[in-house]
């Protein structure tokens, strides 16, 4: 007789890492590109003098998190990676003044604000 499965069974599908891209800014303004599974450890790496961190972001610090979202596979975010790098920085500063816009309007329904009545 077979054992019942478990009910915190993982699934391989559950075990995968969930990749996300990032956009940091440079003391100097300029906006660098990557991607990660762990974003805070990744920058945490650029910001070291050796190690793992991109080299042309030695010397550039302080970095600045100034986009990341979330994309699911590695090839994904490679892909999405890859098209933000191509776009001018206007472009590139025009996500992030996006995605700033969002969060601010998720952390306003979060806080239950009252809302303006329709007139």
């Amino acid at each position: 007789m077979k054992p019942a499965p478990s009910l915190h069974r993982h699934t391989a599908r559950s075990m995968i890492p969930r990749w996300s891209v990032y956009v940091v800014r440079c003391h100097d303004g300029a906006l660098y590109t990557g991607i990660a599974t762990d974003v805070r450890r990744r920058i945490g790496e650029h910001a070291q003098k050796k190690g793992k961190g991109a080299k042309s972001l030695r010397g550039r610090g302080p970095l600045h998190l100034v986009f990341q979202r979330a994309i699911g596979s590695r090839g994904l975010a490679l892909r999405v990676e890859g098209t933000i790098k191509k776009l001018p920085k206007a472009r590139k500063e025009e996500l992030i003044v996006r995605e700033i816009m969002v969060d601010r309007l998720i952390e306003l329904a979060r806080a239950g604000l009252p809302r303006r009545r329709e007139e």
